[in-house]
């Protein structure tokens, strides 16, 4: 075997214990999202670039089962890394998502905005679609959203 060979089974091993480690850390992640527990007991869930209709409704489902497994009642969903618009999404997150994210046991949904105006609209369309607009706040900072699920 060449040193090259070993080189390249190395480099093979380490990529998939780190694959593993990070799989240990994450509920769930993928190039558009990641989610995990917080140490404060919530969720923390961050959107990374462009959403389609598919990847927010994967990834939403997703969060639901997190919440579910994890069995807590809050969640800091960070959009600051998201780019444009996903208004397709929007109106099933706030009438169908939202609603059986409550049933599961949300109290708390802390919902920090990107800097996209695109995406900032669709934030708002999901919000004032959903019959449980008191659950959730919205913020453009993420230490506010911090603090604002550690007061209750």
């Amino acid at each position: 075997m060449t040193d090259l060979n070993k080189i390249n089974i190395y480099n093979e091993l380490h990529k998939v214990l780190e694959d593993h480690k990070r799989k240990q850390f994450y509920f769930f992640f993928d190039d558009y999202i990641t989610i995990s527990l917080d140490s404060n007991n919530w969720l923390y869930v961050d959107w990374i670039g462009y959403q389609t209709e598919n990847s927010v409704m994967e990834g939403c489902e997703k969060m639901l089962e997190a919440l579910k497994y994890y069995n807590v009642s809050k969640v800091l969903n960070d959009n600051t890394r998201v780019i444009g618009i996903w208004t397709p999404a929007a109106e099933w997150v706030g009438v169908n998502w939202l609603p059986r994210m409550e049933t599961a046991g949300l109290k708390q949904f802390a919902w920090v905005y990107s800097s996209s105006r695109l995406s900032q609209v669709s934030t708002d369309e999901a919000i004032k679609s959903t019959p449980l607009p008191k659950l959730i706040q919205t913020f453009y900072d993420i230490s506010e959203a911090q603090k604002w699920l550690m007061q209750a």
